[in-house]
């Protein structure tokens, strides 16, 4: 028995020994990022707005139904009012970028769940499939965007305006700290997982050229910033950060 706790002790200090700082911040940010992972996915599992009620259904009829007439109608009717495409029925509203990205979920839509995005006939088509493909375009948009862009804003970008202390202790912990407060942003949790949006798109551009700005990458920066307004929220981003690179 004494032997066994013997190497017990021995595998657990050489584990410890083996993690470094860097190698305990790493796990720290994988375990939060799982959590909100986990947070999100329980998010969508709950009902969201106008489900279940016709004749709109709601805001996840208003994007199923943006890939469906991106997928079926020319560029230039998007935004026309017309018998195959009446406006007051979700019509298309935001910026071009937004109606591209669905025509791009659409078309991956049409292969995964084809019964989704018929024309016309589809309109309140609410199935479990459907849904779940939906819930996966969003989660899919979160983690490859506003995730890494929320990672590297908090421990490289951040630097570039905060007189860190010289304590690499306390310097890990502002790192992790703004990390969190990005990652469980609940408006965005909500919003987005729990009602079929894309905020996570527009604010992780948007987070990406901030990033780029602030380590003086211009042309990374105003590359990031030209997708910025997919949502007319973000409009306003665009004078303060044409001027930010100006005067640089």
């Amino acid at each position: 028995k004494e032997k066994r706790r013997e190497k017990v002790e021995n595998i657990t200090t050489l584990l410890l020994n083996h993690f470094n700082t860097n190698d305990k911040q790493a796990f720290v940010v994988l375990l939060i990022s799982l959590v909100g992972i986990l947070l999100r996915y329980l998010v969508s599992l709950w009902g969201y707005s106008g489900q279940n009620k016709p004749p709109m259904f709601g805001d996840y009829e208003a994007q199923r139904h943006w890939m469906e007439i991106t997928i079926h109608l020319p560029a230039d009717q998007w935004y026309v009012n017309s018998t195959n495409n009446n406006l007051l029925y979700w019509g298309l509203d935001y910026p071009p970028l937004t109606a591209h990205m669905s025509y791009l979920f659409g078309k991956l839509g049409q292969i995964f769940v084809p019964e989704n995005f018929e024309f016309i006939s589809s309109h309140g088509h609410e199935s479990e499939r459907a849904k779940l493909y939906m819930r996966f375009t969003v989660f899919i948009c979160d983690i490859l965007i506003f995730l890494p862009a929320a990672y590297f804003f908090s421990f490289k970008s951040i630097n570039s305006i905060l007189t860190l202390n010289k304590n690499s202790n306390s310097n890990s912990k502002i790192h992790l700290i703004s990390f969190i407060f990005l990652f469980f942003q609940p408006g965005l949790i909500l919003i987005d997982h729990g009602h079929f949006h894309y905020n996570c798109v527009s604010i992780g551009f948007s987070l990406w050229a901030i990033n780029f700005a602030l380590l003086h990458y211009d042309l990374l920066a105003s590359f990031f910033f030209l997708p910025c307004p997919q949502l007319q929220t973000n409009d306003s981003l665009l004078l303060p950060s044409f001027l930010l690179l100006l005067s640089w």
